[in-house]
């Protein structure tokens, strides 16, 4: 096997129809963990950590040394595991360095005042074109804004982690209207992620199985270049922001996005306990004014 071609494990969680990965070197046995979840059920306020004990299990049994826990965005739809996973296993947390333009905005929303928003929640920051190694595969950080101000793409290898830029062919691009979106901007990065070679696996963070078919998330640039059913019919930056838009009007906010933000802007850290031993979470009335009730 090449030493360019990682080994791939895609975990499925059905709550949120998120994609986790674990991307490992078959040589120095050395892997990140990419868009940990941590599961939450808003209805009862319980909090459990059966996907990320799962991708656990999965790194133990293959003989897995974890090196990096990475995150490709503040993620509106799910909590992060990053911080259980790094009180697991010691590794580094991960995200790119537009993360502080999120929590500046957020940390307003929330009404944080000495809240820091300087990414110093996490490990690393990585800047756009910075070279990283995952065992001996080399890694590079593309900046994919437009679902967020702060979306990045790993590129490990000849695998893209494309997290909420693309998805399946029959599924299009993802939204690009949460505060700080651009539609303009997220068709900037996909054409960033379509120049890649068209061999490169695309890894994508999420998928709502259209039709009720099984969850699927590995494609190649070629096949999205060719099915994608925004990028293959929009032929121009205007025409797509056009589709982009008028398809975001349609949508309803996430509904974990209040819940989360607070969270993953945080690093995946939960809020601290109060007197009682309880954690508590706090969000907002009334912020994102406009938004589709759905």
């Amino acid at each position: 096997m090449s030493n360019t071609t990682p080994l791939v494990k895609g975990f499925f969680d059905k709550r949120t129809f998120s994609i986790q990965y674990v991307v490992a070197d078959p040589e120095s046995r050395k892997c990140a963990i990419i868009d940990p979840v941590l599961d939450f059920d808003e209805k009862s306020g319980s909090t459990a950590t059966h996907n990320a004990d799962a991708i656990l299990d999965y790194v133990r049994e293959q003989g897995f040394e974890v090196e990096w826990i990475l995150d490709t965005h503040p993620h509106a739809d799910h909590f992060s595991a990053a911080r259980y996973l790094k009180e697991k296993t010691g590794a580094p947390t991960a995200i790119g360095e537009k993360v502080i333009e999120v929590q500046k905005l957020w940390k307003g929303f929330y009404n944080w005042p000495d809240f820091p928003a300087d990414g110093s929640q996490w490990d690393k920051l990585f800047a756009e074109g910075e070279i990283f190694t995952v065992g001996t595969i080399p890694a590079r950080v593309l900046f994919s804004p437009g679902h967020t101000l702060a979306s990045i793409t790993y590129v490990i290898g000849d695998a893209a982690f494309v997290h909420d830029t693309l998805f399946m062919p029959d599924s299009g691009t993802a939204r690009a209207d949460f505060p700080g979106g651009s539609a303009t901007r997220l068709w900037q990065s996909i054409q960033e992620i379509l120049a890649l070679p068209d061999e490169t696996r695309i890894f994508t963070g999420h998928d709502y199985q259209p039709g009720g078919r099984e969850p699927r998330w590995e494609s190649t640039v070629a096949e999205q270049k060719a099915a994608n059913t925004h990028m293959s019919k929009c032929a121009t930056e205007a025409e797509y922001v056009e589709v982009r838009e008028a398809r975001d009007r349609t949508l309803p906010m996430p509904k974990l996005i209040l819940h989360a933000l607070q969270v993953n802007m945080n690093g995946g850290r939960l809020p601290e306990p109060e007197a009682n031993g309880k954690r508590y979470l706090k969000f907002p009335l009334d912020v994102l004014e406009g938004a589709n009730w759905g």
